[in-house]
């Protein structure tokens, strides 16, 4: 049965698609969907999109802010939500929280505590 083995590498073929026939029907099929709804989940999109950078963005202050892990935990915030958004920010920006610099942002926690407290109304700055 040795002699039955085909081997077709060799024949030749229009391209890696074979004659595109299965291509073709899908860049058809495509172009009709995305006429329809795109312009549906563009909006979509951008809202989550926004909301996505809000949210990392104001992680990622407050991780600095705060002194990390642990200290976003003092705060008040369970491990599994710290866990959770580590992971969100590694999957969006490929890096750690701890490691990541956003340009035009720095952020200082001693001045920003510091702040924080000259900033009281005067009646509660004796308390």
């Amino acid at each position: 049965m040795v002699g039955l083995v085909v081997d077709f590498r060799s024949d030749p073929s229009e391209s890696v698609e074979g004659k595109g026939i299965a291509r073709s029907a899908w860049d058809a099929y495509s172009r009709r969907v995305n006429q329809v709804t795109v312009p549906v989940i563009e909006p979509l999109a951008g809202v989550w999109a926004r909301k996505v950078t809000a949210d990392l963005v104001g992680f990622w202050v407050m991780w600095h802010s705060l002194g990390g892990f642990e200290g976003l935990e003092r705060y008040g915030m369970h491990k599994s939500t710290i866990w959770r958004k580590v992971k969100k920010f590694r999957l969006v920006t490929g890096y750690h929280p701890d490691e990541f610099k956003f340009t035009g942002i720095t952020v200082e926690p001693e001045k920003l505590w510091d702040s924080l407290v000259d900033d009281r109304p005067e009646s509660d700055a004796g308390k």
